[in-house]
């Protein structure tokens, strides 16, 4: 019997990427654990040829999955600066003051509403993870450990929290049921509120060969077309649409209630013809994807082990999700990349999920002087490069693996 779509409802039995076996891609493993099994799923994409929403299918339930959380906003410079124009940005679009209210969903550790308080702006984080919703509380900024859907928009609504803005950065793709979720938005946005959603494209994931941003904890890859007609559905309208270069390219979407002030922009329609243009309503598309996969796993397997045989070192930057996924569908272990490194206190000292890589401190790179660093999170592949330029003294040099494998200079 097919699985059904999370949307609409439709049977799913298209395949856009079979990745294999996999466990959690978030599941770090402590090194007192490092002689037990793990808990593996399929990590299989389809794509809804009704509804056209890219999909995993739900294995384990978000409260095992976001309980205890190891990623954390804050490292990263780059989306530091991205969250502190957003916040300049909408304050200055809306007129926000002291007046007003913004709800950040899945908010982490408060990175984005610190912004906005810092400004004497009310501002509330719902995040379900309560270990990192406990390190933002402790920077002040006010936060729910509460899975956010319609019955929780009801409770904060009652509970004085209806919202001029809000805003849900790269959580849309990770909610299961998303009908519920996007209904929470209708409770809790005020009747002229403005709430964006921000989202990895669909339409750059395949053309730049993203499969590793596929893993259990994203249940859903998604277009503007796509996440307009769900809003829809729930009485929200689209208003206007922006690129990113966030997480290999993403969209910021504007939406706002249906009968609310506010125009919609030409840039939508164009948006959405560009995505059927690039043939996201065309199985065509989604069937030729798995092949450009294979084709990277072999050329990312030949460039380790030509290394290995050339007697050269290899290490990795980072413990992103992104990058377990591209080594358990690789096969990749120590035995190809000797460690990692990662600036995440929650990830040092652990072992990544399956492979087993260690993970430890940045300094680790300096001390062993490798031939190789790979980047595995290739979205801050600029930033890291530069923040290893000193690995160049020895002869080092940084490498990606996707969209291809390439040294970087």
């Amino acid at each position: 019997m097919s699985p059904n779509c999370r949307s609409c409802g439709q049977p799913l039995t298209v395949t856009f990427a079979d990745l294999g076996m996999s466990p959690l891609s978030n599941s770090y493993v402590p090194l007192k654990d490092r002689f037990k099994g793990e808990t593996i799923f399929p990590l299989h994409a389809l794509v809804c040829t009704s509804c056209w929403l890219v999909q995993v299918l739900d294995f384990e339930a978000p409260e095992h999955i976001f309980k205890n959380y190891a990623y954390l906003s804050s490292f990263s410079t780059m989306w530091r600066q991205h969250c502190a124009l957003y916040a300049a940005t909408m304050i200055e679009r809306l007129g926000l003051d002291r007046h007003s209210k913004v709800v950040e969903i899945a908010s982490n550790d408060g990175t984005l509403l610190r912004n906005f308080l810092e400004r004497g702006i009310p501002s509330l984080g719902v995040e379900p993870a309560e270990n990192v919703a406990q390190i933002a509380r402790a920077a002040s900024v006010p936060t729910e450990s509460i899975f956010f859907g319609e019955m929780t928009a009801k409770t904060l609504l009652d509970n004085g929290h209806a919202a001029d803005l809000m805003a849900a950065n790269n959580v849309l793709a990770h909610v299961p049921d998303i009908n519920d979720f996007v209904e929470g938005f209708r409770v809790l946005l005020k009747p002229d509120g403005l709430a964006t959603f921000e989202f990895p494209s669909l339409r750059e994931l395949i053309a730049n060969n993203q499969f590793d941003t596929i893993y259990h904890e994203h249940f859903s890859y998604l277009s503007l077309f796509v996440v307009r007609d769900i809003l829809e559905r729930h009485g929200l309208r689209v208003f206007d649409v922006e690129h990113l270069p966030t997480h290999g390219g993403s969209l910021r979407v504007f939406a706002c209630h249906e009968d609310a002030h506010w125009e919609t922009t030409a840039i939508v329609t164009l948006e959405c013809s560009e995505e059927n243009a690039a043939g996201l309503r065309d199985i065509a598309a989604y069937r030729a994807f798995s092949t450009k996969v294979v084709d990277t796993k072999a050329a990312a397997l030949e460039f380790l082990i030509n290394a290995r045989r050339d007697g050269r070192k290899v290490v990795a930057y980072g413990a992103p999700a992104k990058g377990n996924t591209l080594l358990n569908y690789c096969g990749i272990g120590p035995e190809l990349i000797a460690f990692t490194v990662d600036r995440n206190p929650l990830k040092q000292n652990t072992l990544l999920p399956g492979t087993r890589i260690p993970v430890l401190a940045p300094e680790a790179i300096a001390a062993a002087k490798p031939d190789y660093v790979v980047i595995l999170p290739w979205n801050l592949r600029d930033e890291i490069n530069s923040d290893m330029s000193y690995i160049r003294a020895w002869g080092g040099r940084c490498v990606v693996f996707v969209p291809h494998v390439e040294v970087l200079n």
